[in-house]
């Protein structure tokens, strides 16, 4: 039996009586002979709600019927249905939005929509070119809200393919068309909910810009959605100008000043850190022995942390000095550093790439200097008893 899709006429009702005709075993997919339900179809998520006071969670397009899956069996044959509406219209604000969006993309600059997905929290939609200026995106952005506040009426009909002209995109359907139409805008075939008219859209806010397959993904979020973003990025930008004690137009260049200051003295820092290191590195040179081959050999092992900048300058110090080698590991995650002098007789990149080979491990470096890492902990133990042996004093 074909289910009668009363959203197709009216997009606001959301209270109306059915019978169940259908239903699987255990009750929770149910076949009603007509519904408000939307299914998910064309990038619009379904409607939510309850069947007989029992709670809607999916609603599913099976061909020419739709299926209602609940959270509980629904028992009985006439039910009373009842629609989420709150989002049901948040729903209608996004998917007329898009319609609109789309429109005016077309008409200002000739872009094409290929895709279009209605989020939980925020929309896209996918147009025809590889780029989209900062300039575009504001004449958009504000070409569009005219429109909506022009309320522009938003009207269904259905219309015979053949019938059905001056469509802003063609559709692989046949037969009769529903045609959805932004007076004076756009004429889209679509079997999505919509607003009546543009201004119950509200306002329409673009968010950001993402590439993909060589198309622009723009990200926007209409009425509601829109207002509740922009409250929460005015507290947000609120906050830090509290923090600045600074009106809040005036704290953007106060917090890229202090931004510029902290990159100095971060860059301060770590010049020093890796100078301290650099001497750290000359004494343990000095509190380290000779070997008998007159090489001063030096281990480091960290349980945790990645081999830093600041390991490798103090690698890099103690092996300025002549005859030095220096082996560093870190057991989390399972990673080592050779550094070795220039007379040590030994060239950092081929040893320790040689010596991980043999434990599944991968690295490599230079001369002097050489970094790697081993699948497993267990494995360091072997690796650096290979490259260390009784020789190497721990530092």
């Amino acid at each position: 039996m074909i289910t009668t899709r009363l959203y197709y006429q009216d997009s606001y009702l959301t209270r109306f009586s059915a019978h169940v005709v259908d239903r699987s075993e255990g009750g929770h997919r149910i076949y009603l002979d007509r519904t408000a339900f939307y299914p998910t179809s064309g990038g619009q998520p379904h409607d939510e709600g309850w069947i007989g006071g029992v709670r809607v969670l999916d609603v599913v397009e099976e061909d020419q019927r739709i299926a209602h899956v609940t959270a509980e069996p629904v028992t009985g044959v006439a039910v009373e249905c009842e629609v989420d509406l709150a989002r049901r219209l948040d729903h209608v604000q996004q998917h007329t939005g898009q319609h609109l969006l789309s429109a005016v993309l077309r008409d200002l600059y000739r872009f094409d929509t290929v895709g279009f997905h209605l989020g939980s929290e925020s929309s896209t939609i996918d147009i025809s070119t590889p780029s989209l200026e900062t300039s575009q995106i504001l004449e958009l952005e504000g070409r569009v809200n005219q429109r909506v506040a022009e309320n522009r009426p938003v009207t269904i009909s259905f219309e015979e393919e053949s019938e059905a002209m001056a469509l802003r995109r063609q559709t692989d359907r046949h037969g009769v068309l529903r045609i959805v139409s932004i007076e004076g805008t756009d004429r889209s075939p679509c079997g999505g909910t919509h607003v009546r008219s543009t201004a119950e859209i509200g306002p329409v806010a673009i968010r950001k810009l993402e590439k993909i397959r060589g198309n622009v993904r723009i990200e926007f979020l209409c009425g509601l959605r829109a207002v509740r973003r922009a409250r929460a990025d005015f507290d947000a930008l609120s906050r830090i100008a509290r923090v600045f004690s600074s009106p809040l137009d005036e704290t953007p260049p106060l917090v890229e000043a202090q931004r510029e200051s902290l990159l100095a003295v971060q860059k301060a820092h770590r010049r020093a850190v890796a100078e301290l290191a650099r001497y750290q590195g000359q004494d343990l040179y000095e509190a380290t022995s000779p070997g008998p081959d007159g090489i001063r050999r030096a281990l480091r092992r960290q349980p945790a942390g990645a081999l830093d900048d600041e390991l490798r300058a103090l690698a890099l110090g103690f092996t300025a000095q002549p005859k030095a080698v220096l082996v560093a590991a870190s057991d989390n995650p399972p990673a080592m550093l050779l550094a070795v002098s220039g007379d040590a007789g030994l060239h950092a990149g081929n040893v320790l790439k040689a010596a991980l080979a043999k434990y599944g491990g991968r690295g490599g470096g230079n001369a002097s200097l050489a970094q790697g890492s081993v699948p497993t902990v267990e494995q360091l133990g072997p690796l650096l008893a290979d490259l260390a042996g009784e020789d190497y004093q721990r530092g």
